[in-house]
């Protein structure tokens, strides 16, 4: 047995006999065990003293009686009414049932007491399970209930490796709406990335042709003439950030959620990750602490491009940033659920072991790819030098501010993947399991290329308006993705599941906040993987000029030169 809970609130279990069930005689069972994945996830496996031996079939017996006092018959009426399900593994397959159930006036209410199973197997596998409820019997006070069970073997034609497909769902994740949300986002890479070009080609053109023409000019038509446009910040293009330690943290900590996001879809897309319990987070926790150097190598790298000194406070800011984040939404979120006596309450030794991984595992690797980031991409490449005095930054109509900039970066990218959102949100709120991978890895190639476009727009916009703070601005641009998401977690809460309480509340808003911080840190970094414009060079002699935009990383970067 494993855990029970109302149906509404996936995330708010109790252990199996928290209700007052009684146990059956077998008190061993040979194959348990738990991961650190399930741990987390508040399994709690539990064995029932159900006697099943494989293909020994059982006719309806009586495994235990349970004595109905007020207290127990309290107990088991306050889970009736909260629609309360108990979930159980055979084999590790996963099945459901139904506590009881309540009258059409809600004044009676009646247990379930006699589990049929119909087990299948093929060969020497059992690859089929099926739980019948029958036998319900009113709850009276100072009685006794009989809980009874039976076991049915039937030969299956089901092969071992297929046999979690029942518990798949392809009319609702391969429905046309997936299909068409995937097209529709597509298209929008298709206009994006034309969109973009036009400006860059048409509008620097321009600018080129304007440069060219005014290098022609004498000095004094040169000095009379109203100069504008990214010409003017050529000197403080290059000026650091400000708040690079926090800056750099940020994008080191991008990089390997992205590194991360990638390499679990590949191996969820490979491996049928689904088919273990807490196999994904296990799996995302091991990818993520051998992932650590290229946090390290990345944020290093931009901190000391940038002049930063304190290097060994950055490699540590950068490498307990998520941890510290998602370890203090489960710490807080941990009180709420030893105070419900929920399964979700994580152990100690569980926390402990999680500390651990941080402490021995992440932040030695985080050391090493600092390391090798300050030596062998920390030295500044820059092609001009910067102004020793930062150049004054004239005024612009207010939707060329910054502010104004980053609220509607984010628009377009949330835009490509609120369908996506939706089928991710279903699965873990809800009782679908999440398999169709593939969407997920397109999806994601989609967000990347939408983030890099409407950011590089962005960008060039702000440094036409010669204003030079462009770090901060394309970074977070990408990153209010998340507050759409967030707000986007509203509506689905409110509209789309019946969840109520305290705990499944707090552990929804806190969780989502988590998703959505961690998605918006990731698209900030997609335009600051190496750094996020990497060179934008205007180098101005008497007879030539040279414009260089060396545009984004992510993989591999898109150059743009324009050079007479």
């Amino acid at each position: 047995m494993n855990t029970v809970g109302p149906y509404h609130n996936r995330q708010e279990t109790y252990k199996y006999f928290s209700l007052p069930f009684c146990v059956g005689t077998k008190k061993t069972i040979s194959h348990y065990h738990e991961t650190l994945g399930e741990a987390l996830q508040g399994v709690e496996l539990e064995f029932s003293g159900l006697d099943i031996t494989f293909k020994e079939e059982v006719m309806q017996t009586t495994y235990c009686d349970i004595e109905l006092d007020k207290p127990k018959r309290d107990a088991f009426v306050y889970a009736i009414k909260n629609h309360y399900w108990y979930q159980m593994y055979i084999d590790d397959l996963p099945i459901w049932g139904i506590v009881g159930e309540a009258d059409e006036n809600g004044e009676d209410h009646y247990l379930w007491t006699y589990k049929k199973l119909e087990i299948g197997y093929n060969g020497n596998r059992i690859v089929d399970v099926n739980l019948t409820s029958e036998g319900k019997v009113k709850l009276v006070p100072n009685t006794r209930i009989p809980m009874s069970y039976s076991v049915k073997w039937k030969k299956s034609d089901v092969k071992f490796e297929d046999r979690f497909d029942k518990y798949l769902d392809p009319s609702f994740f391969q429905h046309r709406i997936h299909w068409f949300s995937i097209f529709n986002s597509f298209m929008m890479v298709i206009f994006l990335v034309g969109l973009v070009s036009m400006i860059l080609m048409r509008t620097l053109r321009k600018d080129y042709a304007r440069y060219s023409k005014e290098e022609e000019m004498d000095d004094m038509d040169r000095d009379l003439g109203d100069e504008y446009g990214w010409k003017q910040v050529h000197g403080d293009v290059f000026r650091p950030s400000s708040h690079p330690l926090i800056f750099s943290s940020l994008v080191g900590s991008g990089c390997q959620i992205f590194s991360v996001s990638l390499i679990v879809i590949i191996l969820a897309m490979i491996e049928d990750l689904y088919t273990e319990r807490g196999s994904m987070l296990s799996t995302a926790i091991f990818v993520y602490a051998a992932t650590s150097p290229v946090n390290g190598y990345f944020g290093g790298s931009l901190y000391a491009k940038q002049g930063g000194r304190r290097w060994i406070k950055q490699m540590f800011i950068g490498a307990f940033l998520i941890p510290a984040m998602v370890c203090g939404t489960a710490f807080f979120i941990n009180f709420i659920a030893i105070y419900y006596h929920a399964s979700r309450a994580i152990p100690f030794g569980t926390m402990v072991a999680v500390c651990c991984i941080c402490f021995f595992v992440i932040l030695p690797l985080n050391l090493v790819g600092t390391i090798l980031g300050r030596n062998l991409s920390g030295q500044p490449n820059f092609p001009c030098r910067v102004n020793a005095v930062p150049r004054p930054i004239p005024e612009k109509k207010w939707f060329m501010e910054p502010a104004v900039i980053v609220c509607l970066g984010g628009i377009l990218p949330f835009g490509s993947i609120f369908i996506e959102m939706y089928f991710i949100f279903t699965s873990f709120w809800a009782y679908k399991i999440y398999y169709v991978y593939g969407f997920m890895m397109l999806v994601l190639v989609i967000l990347c290329i939408v983030t890099v476009c409407v950011t590089i727009v962005c960008t060039y916009f702000l440094l036409n308006a010669e204003d030079y703070r462009w770090q901060w601005t394309s970074f977070l641009s990408a990153a209010s993705t998340a507050v759409y998401v967030y707000m986007y977690s509203f509506y689905y809460y409110f509209f789309k599941t019946k969840m109520y309480g305290l705990f499944q509340t707090s552990f929804y808003f806190g969780y989502m906040a988590v998703f959505s911080t961690a998605l918006g840190i990731m698209c900030g970094e997609y335009k600051k993987t190496k750094s996020l414009l990497r060179d934008v060079t205007i180098h101005s002699t008497h007879d030539s000029i040279r414009f260089m935009i060396l545009i984004s990383r992510f993989d591999s970067q898109f150059f743009f030169f324009f050079t007479k």
